[in-house]
C-alpha cells in the first residue's frame, strides 16, 4: 500500500495485515457483553454532561454489528489497502449463557467465511478449556478441518492462559504450528479482572517453547509485563490492538527495544463508531513520532511481515495436508 506522504509521512509499499479483528456480529457476542460496553459509553457521556437515551445509544451500537458475513469489512479493508486479517474467535460460551450459538456453530460459520474470502482471512478461534475433550476434539477439527490457523485465548472468562487444562491445546498448536493470542487488559463489566496481565502468560511460554504466544492489546494496561516478556522469551509477541485509545501508550511502546516483536492490529469493529480501517491507518502513517521508530524492515514487519511469518508454517500444514 502507498500513502501519499509530506514531511511527517513515510510511505509505506509492502504487504499489510490486520493481525486483529473480529466478525461484527451479535452471532459472537454476548448480550451481557454488548449491555457492558454500553454502560462505560454512557458513564462516559455523562461525565461530560451529556446524557442520550441508552436505546439511542444502543442502537448506534448495534448498528456497527451488522457485518456477519464480513463484506463491509472487505470493503474496508479494500479501501484502505489491506491485504489480510486474522478473525479472532473468543468463547464467550462458558462462562455467558445468553449466546444465539453453540461455539461449535460459531466454528462452522467462521469456516463458512473462510470458504467466502479464500484469500483474505485468518481465523484464530478458541474453546473454552472447561468444555473438557469435546472442547478439545473441537479445536482440533477446527485446524485440521476447517482451516483454522490458531487459537484464541480470552482469560477474563475466569482461566489463566497457562492453566494446565489448556496443555492440549497448545500441544495441538505445537504440532501444528499454530500461534496463541491471549487477550490482556480491561473487557466487559461482566467478566473477570483477576487473570488479564500478560504475566500469566509466561509459564505456558516456557513450558511451550516451540509455540508462538502473542498478546493482545500491548498499549493497554499491562504494557510493562509485555515489554518484559516479549525482551525476554523469543517465542512471545504482542499486538497494538486497541491504539486508537492509547496512541501516547503506542509511542512508549515504541521506545522500548521490541519493535521486531509488535503486530499491527485494530480489534475491529471495536472502533467502527469513530473510525474506517482506512482512518486507522492514516492515523499510523500520519504521526511523525511513531513512523520515526521503524527503521530497515521494522515498518514492513509490523504492517504484516512478523504476523505472516507466525501464521505460514501453519499455512504450510494445512495445504500440504
Amino acid at each position: 500500500m502507498n500513502f501519499s506522504c509530506d514531511k511527517a509521512e513515510i510511505e509505506m509499499s509492502q504487504r499489510i495485515i490486520d493481525g486483529h479483528c473480529h466478525v461484527a456480529s451479535v452471532d459472537f457476542t454476548p448480550q451481557v457483553f454488548i449491555d457492558g460496553v454500553i454502560d462505560n459509553m454512557l458513564a462516559a457521556l455523562a461525565a461530560q454532561g451529556l446524557m442520550p437515551p441508552r436505546r439511542k445509544l444502543t442502537d448506534l451500537y448495534m448498528k456497527n454489528m451488522q457485518d456477519p458475513e464480513c463484506d463491509e469489512l472487505v470493503s474496508q479493508m479494500d479501501q484502505a489497502g489491506v491485504e489480510k486479517a486474522v478473525l479472532l474467535l473468543p468463547d464467550f460460551t462458558y462462562v455467558c449463557r445468553d449466546m444465539r450459538l453453540t461455539i461449535a456453530e460459531m466454528f462452522e460459520r467462521h469456516s463458512h467465511i473462510l470458504k467466502k474470502w479464500p484469500d483474505r482471512f485468518f481465523v484464530l478461534a478458541g474453546v473454552d478449556p472447561r468444555w473438557g475433550a469435546d472442547g478439545i476434539e473441537l479445536f482440533e477439527r477446527g485446524i485440521t478441518e476447517f482451516g483454522f490457523s490458531g487459537l484464541k485465548l480470552y482469560p477474563p472468562c475466569g482461566y489463566s492462559p497457562s492453566d494446565e487444562m489448556l496443555y492440549p491445546f497448545f500441544e495441538i498448536c505445537a504440532k501444528q504450528g499454530a500461534p496463541v493470542v491471549s487477550h490482556t487488559g480491561g473487557t466487559s463489566p461482566a467478566l473477570s479482572f483477576d487473570t488479564f496481565q500478560p504475566a500469566l502468560i509466561d509459564r505456558a511460554a516456557r513450558n511451550f517453547p516451540g509455540v508462538n504466544f502473542i498478546l493482545a492489546h500491548g498499549t493497554g494496561a499491562g504494557l510493562e509485563e509485555c515489554v518484559m516478556l516479549c525482551g525476554f522469551r523469543p517465542n512471545v509477541f504482542v499486538d497494538v490492538s486497541g491504539y486508537e485509545d492509547e496512541m501516547d501508550r503506542l509511542r512508549l511502546l515504541l521506545t522500548r527495544r521490541i519493535n521486531h516483536k509488535l503486530i499491527f492490529g485494530t480489534d475491529w469493529p471495536v472502533f467502527r463508531m469513530r473510525a474506517t480501517l482506512k482512518d486507522m491507518l492514516h492515523t499510523l502513517s500520519s504521526d511523525s513520532e511513531i513512523q520515526a521508530r521503524f527503521y530497515g524492515n521494522a515498518l514492513q514487519n509490523f504492517m504484516g511481515g512478523t504476523i505472516y511469518r507466525l501464521l505460514a508454517e501453519n499455512v504450510d500444514n494445512s495445504s500440504g495436508g
